[in-house]
């Protein structure tokens, strides 16, 4: 028996505006849009936008906390370049959060049109382990494409990251 490819993640991400990080602290972590929604907690600033709360609410995607695999997504460059965002964090998570029940993986940004999400086993055949994990010839421009698609892919947590497996949250 080989040795599990999710093994080499040592780390994943969330990226949110440091003026969340209060909200983070004090309800205990992070937790999916629907929850929040659900308990009528405001993000003093989301980084979705309407249309991508939407997207997330008909692909169900508000079901789970969003993390990615480097500190910097597709993603955070829109919210920041959108105004959403300022102060960009990413926070450093655990990835004990991958042996967790019912967590998925998306190649692409997950409420995207035609994108599938896939359990973590099917995620093993096809997360880019090279690209993300070994040292490699960044000008080459085949692997610059490779890793603008691996800076896309999500893992999906669908509950509660409490504090304990956030590496990075800063106190105060």
């Amino acid at each position: 028996m080989g040795i599990d490819p999710l093994s080499r993640i040592t780390l994943l991400y969330h990226f949110t505006d440091r003026r969340n990080l209060p909200l983070i602290r004090a309800h205990g972590g992070l937790y999916p849009l629907a929850q929040l929604q659900q308990r009528d907690i405001e993000i003093p600033a989301p980084g979705g936008n309407q249309w991508s709360h939407d997207a997330d609410n008909l692909k169900k995607m508000d079901h789970y906390v969003h993390l990615c695999f480097r500190n910097n997504h597709p993603m955070e460059h829109v919210a920041r370049r959108e105004g959403r965002i300022g102060d960009t964090i990413f926070l450093q998570i655990h990835p004990d959060v991958l042996l967790w029940k019912g967590v998925r993986f998306a190649a692409d940004v997950s409420n995207k049109s035609g994108v599938e999400i896939h359990t973590m086993d099917e995620a093993s055949e096809i997360i880019d382990f090279e690209i993300l994990y070994t040292r490699t010839d960044w000008k080459n421009t085949e692997v610059q494409k490779r890793l603008q698609q691996a800076e896309k892919y999500e893992i999906l947590v669908p509950h509660k990251i409490p504090l304990e497996l956030i590496r990075n949250l800063p106190s105060g």
